[in-house]
């Protein structure tokens, strides 16, 4: 199961949904929840887009919010430096890039500009 907290007109709710459920209608905390549930949908799709990010590098990045990728910055193969930007992220109406940890090749880039990512969410990796 996956919490989240959506803001819908100024109004909180805490939403919690139950992944594979067969029922089709996920389980929620709050009344209002159904209104609110198309919205935990897209970043659903985030853990899809790994697979076409290609091979896996050691170091990996991910993101420090929950947003939309607004923009990538480097390419696979690309050689990068510490503090370098991978990816920009934008939440809250503000682009929080997300960089290297440390030199190195781009080994992939697990996202595409428009995804909803959540916190954590693996975004690329080094080698």
């Amino acid at each position: 199961m996956k919490n989240y907290t959506i803001t819908v007109n100024g109004n909180v709710y805490d939403v919690v949904v139950e992944e594979g459920a067969t029922s089709g209608a996920p389980a929620a905390a709050a009344p209002a929840a159904p209104k609110a549930a198309p919205a935990p949908a897209a970043p659903k799709a985030a853990p899809a887009a790994p697979a076409a990010g290609g091979a896996a590098g050691r170091v990996k990045i991910e993101a420090g919010a929950a947003g939309k990728v607004f923009k990538i910055e480097a390419n696979v193969g690309q050689a990068v430096k510490k503090g370098d930007a991978v990816v920009i992220v934008e939440a809250m109406k503000m682009e929080i890039p997300v960089v290297a940890p440390e030199d190195g090749t781009v080994a992939s880039i697990n996202v595409a500009v428009g995804d909803a990512v959540e916190a954590g969410a693996l975004l690329a990796t080094l080698n």
